[in-house]
């Protein structure tokens, strides 16, 4: 006998999400010492989420492990394409987890679980149509590719909303989305799907989640008590005759990301709906299925999710804010400034786009996101390229939190500069246009000045991409041969000869040669001189300039060379143990080689220098106690002494007085 279908219906949807943290030039992630001990925050969620979400415990009374489980095969989620594009290349097993559950829902329920997002996590309601069709082609095609089948709902960055918005999703065949309870007005009853009909006559699902049950998962405490939300679920509804669906959304880092363990519960709730089989677990394309929307619905737009004032959260100073002493008047100015800035550069790729594509806009929606053919001329690819920034430029991030010196700001500002690198003889107009519009978005921090004066101090590149790459290449090809790589980031680079570097930018086809040397300074100084074949111009990079991994391969070379001179063979041990960090121990020989009390005893000066040239290189300050102690000596020490110590002295951080004064009587 075949067991019914139950008529209540549970869809759990987690939307996973980071904002894009490439270096602009690069395409590389560089390392972001506040998501220690990680690398950057990417790798930091997915180890505390992603990977958790895909390989969740379930557990006994006595917390003993009794299976592992892949519970995005059993929730409804969407993942940011931009986020989906940093798993695939830095984390491929948690890329191939999302994927894989995707396909396990589509066996189960016979449809998948996974929504489709616009590209870039923009807030559309602010955006041209042709913006919004832009946006909602890239995120259906990139869907198409990873998951290998058409998306049938389309979840929107911050569920901001209008009409528009919907219309062009409509047009592009996505048939449902999901919204807060208060975006919607007369849904129908028991958290049914409504069906809402644009004004320009297309027609597209609205369902509603509910709220309160989805504010008690996000922010506790049914996150931390699986029995508890359960409850809760079984309680909804539970009166109910005919079909009722309970929907939750939060975003998907909830699970282990913003709460602990919130994996587990996730999995123990799953399981427990399981057991009791009164619910049906689903997801939205499976429930609609069976259940289409019928019932008319009103949009309350535009509105989001995250800003009880409808989108101001992104353009003004709403009051939407984190920190309750902080104000937001930075907003208005830096949306001012950025979307003159496109429409600037709208008109840049306008005007020469004409040259190469029949049709600009079409080629930007064709090309901006995979990349544009390698048979077209650079500058083709270039304006392709210039594109792609402006709309990164755009990302929600940059307006969501509260002040306009925060990283995601600082983000945003990165790609415009970028965006303007790439504008041709423009550039120039271009920049101080931009830079007098962003004086009106003053930090909350008055030390951090306007968003003008981070534009110029941490926006803008002390090196250019290529210059980089070129040195990172010469660098490393002269002191570990065997570890060059041929790409770097978004350059492929290779030697055109002795000391000859090329580097290709893999987006834009640009090819740039440079005459390199190596040469070592003063300690473990390594510098690279790059001459550009092309105008003769030359700079010097030092190791500190280099891309990551090249700066740490060379970095790794000239560690070895000093280390032993450095740290006795005890150090090493204890290091090697882990019993000692390697900061901590180096702190601890500077400290051991500065005699003290200070005496008679000779400072060993070639082992210290040594050792501050380790410290140097790795970016460590100067210990406290060290610094007593060479003080002390200098106090003590007779005049042959302290002048042969004026260099050590300066590089321990003393100005010449404190060395210059008469010894003091022992």
């Amino acid at each position: 006998m075949t067991r019914p279908v139950p008529q209540r219906s549970v869809v759990i949807h987690g939307h996973f999400y980071q904002p894009p943290r490439e270096d602009p030039w690069l395409d590389q992630v560089e390392r972001e010492p506040n998501a220690a001990p990680f690398h950057d925050w990417n790798e930091r969620i997915d180890h505390e989420c992603y990977r958790a979400v895909l390989a969740a415990r379930l557990v006994n009374g006595d917390r003993a492990i009794r299976r592992i489980v892949n519970t995005l095969e059993w929730t409804s989620f969407d993942v940011g394409p931009t986020l989906l594009d940093w798993m695939e290349r830095e984390s491929p097993a948690t890329y191939q987890g999302f994927l894989s559950a995707d396909h396990a829902s589509l066996e189960r329920l016979g449809h998948g679980n996974a929504m489709a997002m616009p590209y870039h996590h923009i807030i559309l309601p602010l955006a041209s149509r042709r913006d919004k069709a832009a946006e909602v082609r890239w995120g259906i095609a990139d869907f198409r590719r990873r998951f290998g089948r058409e998306p049938a709902g389309m979840w929107l960055p911050e569920t901001a909303v209008d009409d528009e918005t919907l219309e062009v999703m409509a047009d592009q065949g996505i048939q449902f989305t999901v919204l807060a309870p208060y975006q919607v007005d007369g849904p129908p009853a028991n958290g049914m799907a409504g069906l809402y009909t644009t004004s320009g006559g297309r027609t597209i699902t609205l369902v509603p989640y509910d709220g309160a049950l989805s504010h008690d998962v996000a922010f506790g405490p049914l996150v931390r008590d699986a029995g508890a939300w359960i409850r809760r679920i079984a309680a909804s509804g539970a009166d109910a005759t005919g079909p009722h669906l309970t929907a939750m959304a939060t975003d998907g880092e909830t699970y282990g990301h913003h709460h602990k363990f919130g994996d587990m519960a996730l999995a123990a709730t799953i399981d427990g709906l399981v057991r009791q089989g009164a619910i049906r677990i689903e997801n939205f394309a499976s429930f609609l299925a069976r259940h289409p929307a019928t019932a008319p619905v009103t949009l309350l737009a535009p509105s989001s999710w995250s800003c009880s004032h409808g989108i101001e959260r992104w353009r003004s100073d709403c009051g939407c804010r984190l920190e309750g002493d902080t104000n937001q008047r930075w907003r208005a100015p830096l949306r001012s400034g950025l979307e003159w800035l496109r429409a600037e550069l709208e008109e840049i790729f306008l005007q020469e786009g004409t040259r190469h594509f029949a049709d600009p806009w079409e080629a930007r929606a064709a090309y901006a996101i995979v990349g544009a053919p390698s048979d077209l001329p650079s500058r083709a690819r270039e304006l392709i390229e210039l594109t792609r920034n402006a709309s990164r430029m755009f990302t929600s991030c940059g307006w969501f939190f509260d002040d306009v010196a925060g990283i995601e700001t600082i983000q945003i500002l990165k790609y415009a500069a970028r965006a303007i690198e790439l504008a041709g003889d423009c550039r120039d107009r271009l920049e101080a246009g931009l830079l007098a519009r962003l004086e009106g978005a003053v930090s909350n921090d008055r030390t951090r000045g306007t968003a003008a004066s981070l534009y110029r101090t941490d926006a803008l590149p002390r090196w250019s991409g290529a210059a980089r790459a070129a040195a990172g290449y010469a660098a490393v090809s002269q002191l570990a041969a065997e570890q060059a790589r041929p790409v770097i980031g978004s350059y492929l680079v290779g030697a055109r000869g002795a000391g000859v570097v090329e580097t290709l930018h893999r987006r834009t086809g640009v090819t740039q040669i440079f005459a390199t040397h190596v040469h070592r300074g003063d300690g473990l100084r390594v510098d690279i001189d790059l001459v550009r074949a092309a105008s003769g111009s030359s700079e010097t990079l030092g190791v500190e300039a280099l891309p990551e991994r090249e700066r740490h391969q060379v970095r790794e070379v000239l560690r070895r060379e000093a280390l032993r001179e450095v740290l006795g063979p005890e150090d090493l041990v204890r290091v090697a143990h882990g019993s000692v960090t390697y900061a901590d121990a180096l702190r601890a020989a500077v400290i051991r080689l500065i005699p003290d009390p200070p005496g008679p005893a000779a400072t060993e000066t070639n082992r210290l220098v040594r050792a501050l040239d380790l410290l140097s290189l790795e970016e460590i300050d100067i210990p406290f106690d060290a610094q007593t102690r060479f003080f002390r000596l200098l106090e003590t020490a007779d005049l042959p002494t302290r002048l042969r110590l004026a260099g050590v002295a300066a590089r321990m951080g003393f100005s010449r007085d404190a060395f210059s004064h008469q010894a003091r009587p022992a």
